[in-house]
């Protein structure tokens, strides 16, 4: 395998350059291509340049709508709603951010629901982005149904996951929690599928209810929730806020994030922003002393250290990538 080295500019401009090629408007290419960068900035490599042949495709095919002109509404003071108009789901985010933002400081505590979306990509940016605005960002999304309920074997929703971003007080983030209701990412049994390997015991169950290392059976049949009920319960939780609060389709109605059947997924998102400052004068020293508890012990790590470690290096070294999934990215270009 031939791997070249790429700077984290070269693969924002690919990602750009590629999605308009396949249909976007720059507006809309330009959101998803700073989401890609960061994803592989992040060591984050399901979410990075291996999703770009996706997007692409799915602009060509229809199931994303590249042109798309999201619509912002504020129903209520602390309350954002964005129509993404079945485009994709980052541009419809930016362009209710700033109305997220302002509705939160107004307020102490505000949410936005998104609608008629599409993959996300990296949640815990999301949370991150919050938390350089000084609040405490709690972030949903759901996903096409991929996780049954305990004992059953006909998935109801999708890996769901959640993510946390909490403020520094400097600007920065403290902490970025960011994990899914299943024990492992799909796009990482998706990866291994593609790859032709195996994946690791009791990520998944075949059609039939019972485990599996095959990849290819594991996407028929259901992923398994981390934690069993607990998993779920979570995963739940998320698919309330994300796809019923929002007014998007259940996991279970929404077509694949992957291939091209079904048209437009019309999943959804919710990003619900608090102003510690309304609620607390106290906030950031018990942050401050929350994580020197949990980093002053031998062997124990924050939950996103993993992240900057890998941010840390690849801003300095660039990425590492595969020769032949770049060659299948310029092929939109050609």
């Amino acid at each position: 395998m031939t791997e070249l080295t790429m700077t984290l500019s070269a693969v924002e401009d690919l990602c750009l350059k590629t999605l308009v090629a396949a249909g976007a408007s720059m507006d809309n290419a330009r959101s998803v291509a700073r989401s890609t960068m960061l994803a592989e900035r992040d060591g984050i490599r399901s979410h990075g340049l291996l999703y770009v042949p996706i997007y692409a495709d799915h602009l060509r095919c229809g199931k994303v709508d590249g042109k798309a002109v999201p619509a912002v509404n504020r129903p209520r003071p602390g309350a954002v709603t964005v129509d993404a108009a079945t485009g994709f789901a980052h541009p419809a985010i930016d362009q209710g951010w700033p109305v997220l933002i302002d509705a939160a400081r107004t307020n102490g505590i505000a949410a936005m629901t998104v609608f008629n979306s599409y993959n996300c990509g990296v949640l815990g940016h999301h949370a991150e982005r919050i938390a350089e605005a000084g609040l405490l960002g709690l972030c949903t999304t759901h996903a096409p149904a991929s996780i049954a309920p305990p004992n059953g074997r006909s998935p109801v929703i999708g890996t769901n996951p959640f993510a946390l971003g909490v403020p520094d007080g400097a600007g920065g983030a403290a902490i970025i929690l960011d994990q899914s209701a299943s024990v492992i990412a799909k796009s990482e049994i998706l990866l291994r599928s593609r790859e032709g390997r195996q994946i690791e015991p009791g990520w998944a169950i075949n059609p039939q209810g019972k485990p599996t290392l095959d990849a290819a059976e594991a996407l028929k049949g259901s992923m398994l929730p981390a934690g069993g009920h607990k998993g779920f319960g979570a995963g739940l939780l998320v698919e309330i806020l994300a796809s019923c609060l929002s007014g998007a389709v259940l996991s279970k109605d929404a077509s694949p994030f992957s291939g091209t059947a079904g048209g437009p997924p019309k999943t959804g998102q919710c990003f619900i922003a608090f102003d510690p400052a309304a609620f607390s004068s106290g906030f950031s020293q018990q942050i401050e002393t929350l994580v020197a508890a949990i980093a002053e012990q031998e062997g124990a790590r924050l939950p996103g250290t993993g992240r900057r470690h890998a941010r840390a290096i690849t801003e300095i070294e660039g990425i590492r990538v595969d020769g032949a999934l770049i060659g299948r990215i310029e092929a939109f270009i050609r």
